[in-house]
């Protein structure tokens, strides 16, 4: 496909959109005027969310729902597109987690885990399916993380669940190449970022949660998926160095980060200052002004050099190409000056 005009229109639907890389993502389809759905559990933030994108150029539609019910999420598909027209692209994000070690984590807690961050993400793609394959067109992105390759520890029930997408995805992505559908699938993998989700995830950790360093600005991830709906990056992006860095170090030193994690990922996910009572989003909303950003901007890096090489790979090419052309002008040159001296 194509990359997008400056602008457009298309029709984009964002589970998880109140808040966070949600909120993110909203936010950059909007600049171009795209038409969102905006599905997440709590109105108020979701109409917070309706603001950002209208003012920011796009038209929204709200939808609070639990993506963890098919039929709800079936009924906001339909919902979409009788408002804002047929469903260009479907942007499955919604998340929750519990920081917590195994041994101290409830049944219900992990049941909870996965029917919201993987059974919510089939509920999706199975809405936006049954709609893309009429008209053989259509993009699903798939926001995943570097934990679907790499698992830590306090973290069980979300890495599992991040694996069970990359399971999902992959099989997916072999039977629309069978069928040679023209609907893509790209699971686009994030590393740790400055998101809200730190304070208001469930945990049962002494202080509080914070995302592995080094930590981006959602803004990063948002720009990832934009450019996952517009190119073709096949079944996988990897977003940001670390992510990268993760996924072949599964390959070739497993054993090592094992060892490595078991030293440093209790500390890694908590700051210094004590954890607070409060509550937590496992089973409702939290109230309260949440927006993209959570509470690391100090600490977050609002760029990635690897996606930005990624974005810009053909420029770079004939870049390359265009000074290893130069190089050897050059040096031909020189050869001829010095073969036709004269010697004396």
């Amino acid at each position: 496909m194509s990359p997008t005009p400056d602008k457009d229109d298309r029709v984009v639907v964002i589970t998880g959109a109140s808040a966070g890389l949600g909120r993110a993502i909203a936010q950059r389809f909007a600049d171009d005027h795209a038409r969102i759905g905006l599905i997440a559990r709590g109105r108020e933030r979701l109409e917070s969310a309706r603001q950002d994108v209208e003012s920011r150029g796009g038209a929204a539609l709200v939808i609070p729902l639990d993506v963890a019910d098919p039929d709800a999420v079936e009924q906001a598909a339909e919902s979409v597109e009788r408002e804002l027209g047929p469903i260009d692209v479907w942007v499955n994000n919604a998340m929750t987690s519990v920081f917590s070690p195994v041994t101290e984590m409830l049944p219900e807690e992990y049941r909870r885990v996965i029917e919201v961050n993987y059974l919510g993400f089939v509920h999706g793609t199975l809405a936006a399916l049954k709609r893309m394959r009429a008209r053989n067109a259509g993009v699903i992105i798939q926001v995943g993380s570097a934990l679907a390759h790499r698992s830590i520890p306090l973290q069980s029930a979300y890495c599992a669940s991040k694996h069970a997408i990359k399971g999902f995805t992959e099989s997916l992505y072999t039977e629309l190449l069978h069928d040679k559908s023209r609907i893509r699938v790209t699971m686009v993998d994030m590393p740790a970022m400055n998101t809200p989700q730190f304070d208001w995830v469930k945990s049962r950790l002494p202080n509080r949660a914070q995302p592995v360093p080094p930590i981006f600005q959602p803004e990063v991830g948002a720009q990832a998926v934009f450019y996952a709906a517009h190119t073709d990056c096949g079944p996988e992006l990897l977003v940001a160095w670390p992510t990268v860095k993760a996924v072949v170090g599964e390959k070739f030193v497993d054993d090592y980060i094992n060892h490595r994690l078991a030293r440093t990922g209790y500390v890694s996910q908590q700051t210094s200052e004590p954890a607070l009572d409060r509550p937590n989003n496992l089973w409702e909303p939290v109230p309260g002004e949440w927006s993209a950003h959570g509470r690391f901007d100090d600490r977050a890096r609002p760029f990635s050099l690897e996606l930005w090489a990624r974005m810009h790979r053909q420029w770079l090419a004939i870049g390359a190409a265009g000074a290893l052309g130069l190089a050897l002008a050059t040096f031909t040159g020189r050869d001829r000056e010095s073969s036709s001296t004269p010697r004396s």
